[in-house]
C-alpha cells in the first residue's frame, strides 16, 4: 500500500513537470500503406480523449503512438527527429536513452519508407506486448490477456480496403479478444498524405476522436463512414465542374447513403447539380430533403443573397421550381 502510494505521489509530481501526462493503458496501431504512401495512427483505451496524447503523424514524416504511463512528448519530438532524416529506429532509440523513465513507456513509430519501431518498457502493465509487421507495429498494455497484439497483426495483413479500413479492422479485433481489462472510453484515428505540402491543414486525410463513449469503437466506425460520404459528395462537386454528371450522381448517391438522416450532404448536392442545369436529378434529392425538415426551405431562401444561387431571372425562376417541391409535400 506504502509502495503504491509513493508510485501515485511520484506520477502527480512528474505531471506537474508535463513529462508523466497520464496513465494511457491502452492499444494502438501505426502503419503505412506500401502502395499509397499514406500513413496512420490509431487506438482505443479506457481513459478519457485518448487521441489527443497518443496520436500523431505528419505527412511525408512518419507517425507516433506514446502510451502505458505516456509522455505525449514523444510524438512531437519524433516526428522532428524523423523530419530531420532519422529512421523510426534511431529516433525512437534516441529518446529512448534519454528518458530515465523509459521502463514505464510503451512507444510506437513509422516512418515515410515504412520502417517502423517499438518499445515495451518492462513495467508496463501486464498484459503488454508489441508486434511488428511489413509496415505497421500494433502495441498494448493492461489487456485482458496476450491474444490483443497477435489479433491485432493478424486482422491488419488480412483486411482489405484503404489504410483507414484496415486500421479500423485491427482495432475492432483488438476489443474481440478481450482488449482493454478496464472496458472501453474513447478511441481516435489520424491519417495523413504520404506527401508533405505548403498547406499542412490539407494534409490530414482523416482526423477522428471519440472522446467519451460506451462504444467507442462503433462510433469510430460510425464516424469514418460519415467521413467518407463527404469525400464521396466532394468527389460529386468535382465530377460536376467538369461537367461529368453521370460520375457526380454516382458519388452524391454514395454520400447520402454513408451519411444515413444526414440529410446535409444530400442537399448541398442536389444544389451542385440544380445551380449546373440538372434540375431534374435534383428535385428529388431536394423533396427528400425538405420532407426530413423543413428548415432547409428557409436555408435555401437565403442562399440568393449569398450569390449561391443566382439573383436573375434565370435564378430566380430556379428557386420557384425547388421551393414548389416544398410546398407539395
Amino acid at each position: 500500500m506504502k509502495h503504491a502510494r509513493k508510485v501515485l505521489v511520484e506520477m502527480s509530481r512528474q505531471n506537474q513537470n508535463g513529462r508523466l501526462k497520464r496513465p494511457l493503458h491502452t492499444f494502438s496501431i501505426v502503419a503505412r500503406d506500401p502502395a499509397t504512401g499514406i500513413i496512420g495512427v490509431a487506438v482505443q483505451s479506457h481513459w478519457f480523449s485518448v487521441g489527443s496524447d497518443v496520436c500523431w503523424a505528419q505527412a511525408g514524416v512518419g507517425a507516433v503512438a506514446t502510451q502505458a504511463f505516456a509522455d505525449p512528448s514523444y510524438g512531437p519530438m519524433g516526428l522532428n527527429l524523423m523530419r530531420r532524416g532519422k529512421s523510426a529506429h534511431e529516433a525512437l532509440k534516441k529518446l529512448i536513452a534519454e528518458d530515465a523513465r523509459e521502463s514505464m513507456r510503451q512507444v510506437a513509430m513509422v516512418d515515410a519508407e515504412g520502417r517502423v519501431a517499438v518499445h515495451t518498457g518492462k513495467q508496463c502493465t501486464a498484459y503488454a506486448g508489441h508486434k511488428t509487421g511489413n509496415g505497421y507495429t500494433v502495441q498494448a498494455n493492461l489487456m485482458l490477456n496476450n491474444k490483443v497484439p497477435d489479433a491485432m497483426a493478424h486482422k491488419f495483413e488480412k483486411a482489405k480496403g484503404e489504410l483507414a479500413d484496415r486500421m479500423m479492422a485491427a482495432l475492432e479485433a483488438a476489443q474481440r479478444v478481450g482488449g482493454d481489462i478496464r472496458g472501453k472510453q474513447s478511441a481516435a484515428m489520424l491519417v495523413v498524405k504520404a506527401q508533405s505540402s505548403d498547406k499542412p491543414w490539407a494534409d490530414r486525410i482523416l482526423d477522428l476522436r471519440v472522446d467519451d463513449h460506451p462504444e467507442p469503437l462503433k462510433e469510430l466506425r460510425r464516424l469514418l463512414n460519415v467521413a467518407r460520404s463527404y469525400e464521396h459528395a466532394n468527389a460529386g462537386d468535382t465530377a460536376v465542374e467538369v461537367h461529368n454528371f453521370k460520375k457526380a450522381m454516382k458519388e452524391y448517391r454514395l454520400a447520402m447513403k454513408l451519411a444515413g438522416d444526414n440529410v446535409e450532404i444530400a442537399f448541398w448536392g442536389a444544389l451542385t447539380l440544380a445551380t449546373n442545369g440538372r434540375i431534374t436529378e435534383a428535385l428529388p434529392i431536394f423533396r427528400r430533403v425538405f420532407s426530413a425538415d423543413q428548415n432547409w426551405v428557409e436555408v435555401l431562401k437565403r442562399l440568393p443573397k449569398s450569390g449561391m444561387i443566382s439573383n436573375d431571372d434565370k435564378g430566380r425562376n430556379l428557386l420557384r421550381r425547388i421551393l414548389r417541391v416544398a410546398s407539395e409535400g
